[in-house]
């Protein structure tokens, strides 16, 4: 039998995301396996075509010579697949199935629950998985089937919907404020805390467009949960970046500066053009792109 008889998808998958990842747990976490039996196919794929696929360092895999030259024609087969199952996925008349919504943890928790709960309302044969993740999911690997995004995705075979822009603003506790007083104009923002973000350079960026150069080592207070950051705003940590159609509802937190504008959030709808217009993706992506409306401007 030919080395190549031996092989499924399932060894050549694990062989790609380990490749990609280095790692024998990312890869499991990524195709939802345990450790052990990734590491297992590993082997198999090793022992069916009689090559080393990996060197083993401290920190993880690399890929040895033979290895890295089977990425490319490992990588071919899985854009077939997906470019088939996509095809059959996209075929489906029924409005009834699955719909993987991606979306920041921010949203998922604060924007998207009373859409959906309104839409199983409505149609009650559509289950929604809800993926809250910080991470850019891939669309053409179908992690997702719809992802709510605050920019515009540039790959290709992707369609994007414009949905608005979100308002940011400046806000700290009223226990801040009575201990550390009122952040009055922008001359002053260096003598307050400021909440930042810990690997994330966003806020970094954006403060430094608004003319603010600043580091990292300037935050006293730092993390990319962004849940978390909002918790570390109100209870008095500092002063932070907020959605103000969020935070102006907060009687803990007041908001600073009003006056002076700030950079905005934009919301964007993303799915591969394949699934858009299957029944049930369609329907969600509507029922999204109206539900958001009242969050941006």
């Amino acid at each position: 039998m030919d080395a190549f008889d031996k092989l499924d998808w399932s060894l050549v998958q694990t062989f790609l995301a380990v490749g990609e990842s280095g790692s024998l747990s990312e890869a499991a976490r990524r195709l939802k396996i345990s450790q052990p039996t990734a590491g297992r196919q590993v082997k198999q794929m090793e022992e069916a075509l009689d090559v080393t696929l990996f060197h083993r360092q401290a920190r993880g895999l690399c890929l040895t010579e033979a290895g890295t030259a089977l990425m490319p024609h490992a990588r071919t087969m899985a854009e077939s697949l997906n470019a088939l199952s996509l095809a059959a996925a996209g075929r489906s008349e029924k409005l009834s199935g699955p719909v993987r919504i991606t979306a920041s943890v921010f949203t998922s928790q604060v924007h998207l629950p009373p859409i959906i709960a309104r839409l199983r309302q409505e149609e009650p044969e559509i289950s929604i998985d809800l993926v809250p993740t910080d991470r850019s999911e891939n669309l053409l690997y179908r992690e997702a089937d719809i992802a709510v995004r605050m920019f515009q995705t540039e790959q290709l075979d992707i369609v994007t919907k414009y949905i608005g822009e979100i308002e940011l603003g400046l806000y700290a506790s009223k226990d801040y404020i009575a201990r550390r007083g009122r952040l009055t104009d922008m001359a002053g923002f260096f003598d307050h805390d400021v909440v930042g973000y810990d690997r994330s350079d966003l806020i970094l960026k954006g403060m430094r467009n608004f003319g603010l150069e600043v580091q990292r080592d300037w935050f006293a207070t730092r993390t990319d949960h962004q849940t978390v950051y909002w918790e570390l705003v109100r209870a008095g940590c500092g002063i932070g970046f907020a959605q103000c159609l969020f935070a102006d509802a907060d009687p803990k937190v007041e908001r600073l500066l009003p006056d002076i504008p700030m950079p905005t959030l934009p919301v964007w709808l993303a799915a591969h053009e394949a699934m858009r217009n299957t029944p049930r993706i369609r329907r969600v992506w509507d029922a999204l792109a109206e539900g958001l409306k009242p969050c941006v401007s």
